[in-house]
């Protein structure tokens, strides 16, 4: 049964498949399908609160379709079910058959669903890059050599397609090519930064293939390393420093790359990205590298976004290569978040549109949009909760707490669980209860602070940065009679 959203047209008949607590809110979603595309719709409510609680096997047993239905939209939550099914899913499978109508499984949220059969959450292919990502481990020899190939091992994992082997400009390490073997052993491309000729030469040795970096003052080196080097200028604004390196380096047929020094803002930073570009007008063709690092590690502000800006402009610029490293913490995720860019700005760049509604990943701090429940959602959530469970719902600064005959709204959580303690329902909050609407509830301050979308009993998305919850749900037990088991989300189509 597929997945995929439904072709509508004007004839279409579309008939969506809900439990009770989600009636209002597919019923919203359904009348805005049918304003866009024209067509009838009709809603049909099994007798079942929450519909992420229906089984194959059970809805076999409720299968009603309207004659008019060119299209049934069950909820999304069945397509897993019927896959774990197994033989248990046969007779409604068999009933699917029987249907004229086309059969799909929609969205697990039912809020999702105009933007599903609109087709506005169709996926994007973002596999494609073309920028590489050298990570520098800082001070490298400060570290034991198993420390280094460690944190090799997890710059990798992160998206690093090459490991700088970072020295320490005070002393030679006498022992660099013993960091690079490791590296080269673990299966690393390996760079080596330093100008120290005799370290590079070392580490060039030891297999590193990369040297950064090379100017007036160690090219004649260069020539007998036997491998690709970083120019740069002698001074970041000293251009025709540089391109007497490149003449050098051409001239020896040393291969190179070039690097003409991002500088932080305060230092010249605007002036050294015209100079990036300035380099790419007069050498169309060569290999270029940007030191991102001097901008993340030197600004006060989340890295995410500056990381995403510097590989767009080195996308545009052709700058194939960039420097980074994660030593302060608000740059401790650079690598993950230029793995992510450098495929959102290949996107872009490469069919001329913004990059927009491509991934959410880089999206941490707030979420790319709301979904707030209607006040008639609300209310027939409201009046339709006859159980003991706590319902938990943020939006628009105010926190919901629901339960049968219980609607308590407030700003504040600790007010909010202090009326909650007020009320006659309450005698079924012992200690571990009351754990979890603490912790519910401090989930739910911190999305209405930042502006983000709260599901109860699931994690805040905070992008890539996101940890799944493993679920916490108190069981009902014969002691607790009407212990507040952990509620299915009534948005759950």
């Amino acid at each position: 049964m597929p997945s995929s959203p439904p072709k509508l047209t004007a004839d279409s008949h579309v008939h969506f498949l809900t439990g009770r607590l989600a009636e209002a809110a597919v019923s919203e979603e359904a009348n805005r399908i049918a304003k866009t595309f024209g067509c009838e719709h009709s809603v049909g409510v099994v007798p079942i609160t929450v519909a992420a609680l229906i089984t194959p096997k059970w809805l076999s047993r409720h299968w009603e379709i309207p004659d008019c239905a060119t299209h049934v939209i069950l909820p999304g939550f069945l397509e897993d079910n019927l896959e774990a099914a197994g033989d248990l899913a046969a007779p409604l499978l068999r009933l699917i058959q029987q249907t004229s109508a086309e059969v799909l499984c929609g969205p697990k949220d039912c809020r999702d669903l105009h933007a599903w059969t609109t087709g506005r959450q169709e996926a994007v292919d973002l596999s494609a890059h073309s920028i590489e990502i050298i990570a520098e481990i800082n001070h490298a020899p400060r570290l034991s050599i198993e420390e280094v190939v460690r944190i090799a091992n997890q710059l990798r994992e992160q998206g690093a397609d090459r490991i700088d082997v970072g020295c320490d400009p005070s002393r030679r390490c006498q022992t660099i090519g013993n960091y690079v073997s490791a590296l080269v052993d673990s299966g690393h491309t390996v760079s080596i930064d330093t100008f120290d000729g005799e370290e590079a030469g070392d580490a060039i040795r030891a297999g590193a293939t990369l040297v950064l970096s090379v100017n007036s003052s160690n090219r004649e080196a260069a020539r007998h390393w036997g491998c690709e080097v970083v120019a740069i200028p002698d001074v970041p604004d000293d251009l025709s420093s540089l391109d007497e390196t490149i003449d050098f380096l051409s001239q020896h047929n040393v291969p190179f790359r070039v690097d003409p020094i991002l500088e932080p803002i305060g230092s010249g930073f605007t002036n050294s990205l015209l100079r990036y570009a300035e380099v790419r007008r007069r050498y169309p063709d060569i290999e270029m590298m940007m030191g991102i690092g001097n901008l993340t590690e030197l600004t006060d502000v989340d890295s995410a976004g500056v990381n995403f800006l510097l590989l767009g402009i080195c996308q545009e610029l052709s700058v194939r290569s960039v420097l980074t490293t994660q030593v302060i913490n608000w740059a401790k995720s650079s690598v993950a978040e230029c793995e992510i860019a450098r495929r959102l700005v290949y996107h872009a760049v490469s069919r001329g549109v913004p990059p927009k509604r491509l991934s959410d990943q880089l999206v941490t701090l707030r979420d790319p949009k709301l979904r707030p429940h209607s006040d008639a959602a609300l209310a027939a959530l409201a009046d339709g909760v006859k159980d003991n469970n706590y319902r938990l719902i943020a939006q628009n600064d105010t926190i919901h707490l629901i339960s049968a005959g219980l609607h308590l709204v407030g700003k504040d959580p600790f007010e909010l669980f202090a009326e909650l303690m007020r009320q006659p329902q309450s005698d079924n909050v012992d200690a571990s209860h009351a754990f979890y609407l603490g912790y519910e509830m401090a989930k739910a301050n911190i999305a209405l602070t930042l502006s983000k979308q709260y599901e109860q009993d699931q994690a805040l998305h905070w992008g890539h940065l996101t940890v799944e919850e493993d679920s916490h749900r108190i069981e009902r037990t014969s002691r607790h009679a009407r212990s507040p088991q952990k509620p299915d989300d009534p948005s759950n189509s």
